[in-house]
């Protein structure tokens, strides 16, 4: 019997500045089904990233951008991102794409894909609202950091890398608070959701395909457990 895991996919490595990363989509592609044959299965929560941002951006440089605004042009950038990910997947993935983690959703596909749900919500809080949904006990959070740090390292160099750290602690470094285009490790409101349930979350680069293939070989891997 294979695990099942849900992978929270940053929308940066999906979308960056310079366009569409289909190198790392090819290769994450290549790792799922290599994973899928060996009998895993996966839920791969999209983000918005950069294409979130940009349609934020613009909008906020014409008219003052509510809140509640800003979420939904979020929402629909992940919901894009995430028909992406359905459409390099075919084969294996289910037609439909989870747009609301509450809704019954049935399916004997290896691979699920969603989106975002509402605003003031996150895919990350989407991909521990499954989690919760599915009984699945691990998240893999997939960004372009290597590692979580007890402060930010482009501001300051003696930042230390953490490769372990609890709950309690994580939840100092991140705080509380959500807001459209938080660029955290984790969301403050998922992660104390995830703290709630017990779920483990790993934070791993997702341009670093070896240190996903290794986490899920039960190797050691590079990046950060929380839990």
């Amino acid at each position: 019997m294979g695990k099942k895991y849900i992978i929270s996919l940053g929308g940066s490595l999906i979308a960056t500045p310079q366009g569409i990363d289909w190198q790392f989509l090819k290769k994450i592609r290549q790792l799922v089904l290599t994973r899928v044959k060996k009998g895993d299965k996966f839920f791969i929560i999209c983000g918005g990233g950069v294409t979130a941002r940009n349609y934020i951006d613009a909008a906020n440089k014409v008219v003052p951008v509510t809140s509640d605004d800003s979420d939904w042009l979020g929402i629909h950038a992940t919901r894009l991102n995430a028909h992406l990910i359905r459409t390099i997947f075919r084969e294996v993935a289910d037609p439909e794409i989870i747009t609301n983690p509450t809704k019954e959703f049935k399916s004997t596909k290896k691979l699920i894909i969603a989106g975002g749900w509402r605003p003031g919500w996150s895919t990350d809080y989407v991909a521990v609202m499954l989690a919760e949904k599915y009984k699945v006990k691990t998240v893999i959070n997939l960004s372009n950091i290597d590692y979580v740090y007890d402060k930010n390292p482009k501001e300051f160099k003696d930042a230390k890398k953490l490769t372990d750290i609890d709950w309690r602690e994580f939840r100092k470094l991140v705080g509380n608070k959500w807001q459209p285009g938080l660029n955290m490790p984790f969301d403050p409101i998922a992660s104390k959701k995830a703290q709630q349930l017990g779920l483990t979350v790993a934070i791993i680069n997702g341009k670093d395909i070896k240190s996903i293939s290794d986490y899920l070989a039960d190797k050691k891997f590079k990046g950060t457990i929380i839990n």
